[in-house]
């Protein structure tokens, strides 16, 4: 895929690095980058022009490890969108996501009934599960059933159900 080996553009001549650089209202506001950022094997219903992966694609995030860096660099961008923050203990390799010192702040983006960000989380999940980032998703999906926890009536039964099987489902 070349537009993560910064290679190649997307369908509005952005790179990879353009798109890191978007700050918190551009990335609420553009629909079209998520595909990009987080794709999966079919096509997306939102964007047309989103890439589709094909297994080679698959197998080569798996396999090289600048790939799945560049992915991480994605997913952090978005936790921190999400007012979530990575956490990686060295040595032991465990994982975690938790909240961040501006959670508070950012939860009000996101987190409330219907928000279409809902439809990213679960795109980022499976995309991470699919790419090789299995502990990274689990990480996340860990997280967010703590979210759930607290605001059930907000997130629903259905939409932590998705959540769910985007980080166990195979392919």
């Amino acid at each position: 895929m070349t537009f993560y080996r910064c290679d190649g553009r997307d369908h509005r001549g952005r790179s990879l690095s353009d798109i890191h650089e978007l700050d918190f209202y551009e990335l609420e506001m553009t629909h079209d980058y998520i595909q990009w950022l987080f794709p999966l094997p079919e096509p997306s219903g939102a964007s047309a022009s989103a890439p589709i992966l094909s297994n080679d694609d698959i197998a080569r995030f798996q396999s090289d490890e600048s790939l799945r860096e560049r992915l991480l660099h994605s997913f952090e961008l978005m936790l921190s969108f999400f007012g979530l923050d990575l956490a990686e203990a060295s040595g032991a390799g465990a994982i975690s996501v938790g909240r961040a010192h501006n959670f508070d702040e950012r939860h009000e983006m996101w987190l409330h009934a219907g928000n279409h960000n809902f439809l990213r989380i679960s795109r980022i999940l499976r995309s991470l599960t699919l790419l090789g980032c299995v502990r990274h998703a689990s990480a996340f999906l860990e997280c967010l059933e703590g979210i759930y926890a607290e605001r059930p009536d907000v997130i629903g039964n259905t939409t932590i159900g998705y959540w769910r099987r985007a980080v166990t489902a195979k392919g």
